[in-house]
């Protein structure tokens, strides 16, 4: 039978393309497009390096795995909330051998079909529930500047804007200064600092740590999940999260 390495390297890429995006969502971190690319090309190429005279060692479980860390690494970065990721990516691929092999010779076909339908379950399907926690991709738009991050479902964050009642997503410091550019000193007095940018208001909390106001910015164009539309965006003096699995906070309604 003939091989044709590009075929190799262009059904593996596919298949590792759509396992890079599958696992992130699963997680709730939609991964960068260029970098599932970047992930799944290493994977083609590995696998056409497999096939060639001298190289068949690097089809051992060994090079295996070390392929398939290197591929998460390129996709997820490195972080507690990557290694996770990459743990998960790790598990769909076991999974796809599983699914591959209860279809039986279904050939190329029947294994671009199998990493599809992992890919949906995993993106529609699952929508980054993985575990107690539930996760939604964020958009925020200001100005010129646009940013995506993971928010975080709470359902005991009550935080609500007192003269709409509207629930209030609320962002970290590191990302309210890409935003905005005041800086985490500012965030920590915001009576003084709210006349800085025009629109800029104070929004009262009550928390188990304490009380007091939070900066807060009404943003035209916010995405949480599948919702879009204004909302109002406070901003927290610290970062939300230690390991850096979600930049936001939102309520249970979104």
């Amino acid at each position: 039978m003939t091989v044709y390495l590009d075929g190799v390297i262009f059904l593996n890429f596919l298949v590792d393309f759509l396992l890079l995006l599958a696992a992130g969502r699963l997680c709730g971190f939609p991964v960068k497009f260029g970098k599932a690319v970047a992930g799944g090309a290493l994977g083609g190429v590995y696998a056409a390096f497999c096939l060639l005279p001298g190289f068949a060692f690097l089809g051992n479980i060994l090079w295996r795995t070390v392929s398939l860390w290197a591929m998460a690494v390129i996709a997820y970065g490195f972080s507690l909330s990557a290694l996770r990721r990459g743990l998960v990516f790790v598990f769909l691929c076991l999974a796809l051998g599983g699914a591959v092999m209860g279809i039986g010779n279904g050939g190329i076909l029947g294994i671009v079909c199998a990493a599809g339908i992992l890919c949906i379950l995993c993106c529609v399907g699952f929508q980054g529930r993985l575990g107690a926690n539930t996760y939604l991709p964020v958009e925020l738009s200001y100005g010129e500047k646009r940013l995506k991050l993971t928010a975080l479902r709470d359902t005991g964050n009550t935080l609500c804007d007192p003269v709409t009642g509207q629930q209030v997503l609320v962002i970290g410091a590191d990302v309210a200064q890409k935003l905005t550019g005041l800086t985490p000193q500012q965030l920590k007095t915001p009576v003084e600092t709210v006349g800085i940018i025009p629109g800029l208001r104070l929004i009262p909390y009550h928390s188990v740590g304490g009380c007091g106001f939070l900066l807060a910015l009404r943003l035209q164009d916010v995405k949480i999940g599948g919702w879009q539309g204004s909302a109002l965006v406070a901003f927290a003096p610290e970062g939300l999260s230690k390991e850096g699995a979600y930049q936001a906070l939102t309520g249970g309604a979104s």
